[in-house]
């Protein structure tokens, strides 16, 4: 099976060296380009096609939410994962309606990064535990104040799974523990996210 094809979106240098060299060690996964900012990033997907793209957040000359638009709109089958020093949620849901497949904090375990990477690269929905109780949180909130999402986004079996999840429990356990299949729960992930975006939303 071919390496996926990974393209690092980030200001630090260093940074860049350090995911690259994580990823090197897998053996299932290859760099094939560094950008030091999100208008390198659009570029360089033109010219090298990725699969999955890691993209920081907070970037010079375009950041990665515009980034990830305008490579999205462009590009629809290009997966992004975005990765910041934060999790907060306004971070979390803008990400998501840009088009981002997966969202971590730049503190995250490699596992967790390999893991990651190949869920988004299969086209599944990437979701942590720290991200569902984001949007728990957050479709929670509608009422209260102006969300990135109505709580209708969400039917009743998707928010199980996603309190599942909240609670780390894996695709395999909330399965079980739900009586559906693993593929129920992926589908469910996926629209959760896919609820997001603006275009899906009446």
């Amino acid at each position: 099976m071919p390496p996926i094809r990974v393209l690092l979106a980030d200001d630090h240098a260093l940074f860049r060296r350090g995911v690259e060299s994580l990823l090197a060690t897998e053996g299932e996964f290859e760099v094939i380009g560094e950008a030091a900012n999100g208008q390198q990033a659009l570029e360089m997907a033109r010219e090298r096609a990725p699969e999955v793209i890691l993209m920081d957040l907070s970037m010079p000359v375009m950041d990665g939410l515009e980034a990830t638009r305008r490579i999205k709109a462009e590009m629809p089958d290009v997966r992004i994962v975005i990765l910041t020093v934060s999790d907060a949620d306004h971070g979390l849901f803008e990400a998501l309606r840009s088009g981002a497949e997966g969202y971590l904090p730049k503190r995250v375990e490699p596992r967790a990064l390999y893991g990651t990477l190949r869920q988004v690269a299969l086209g599944e929905a990437s979701v942590s535990s720290t991200m569902a109780k984001r949007l728990l949180e957050g479709f929670a909130r509608r009422d209260r104040e102006a969300a990135p999402a109505p709580a209708s986004a969400l039917s009743a079996s998707e928010r199980e799974v996603l309190e599942q999840v909240a609670l780390g429990r894996s695709n395999e356990e909330i399965a079980a523990a739900l009586a559906i299949s693993e593929s129920a729960v992926r589908s469910h992930l996926r629209h959760v996210l896919e609820s997001l975006r603006p275009e899906r939303r009446a």
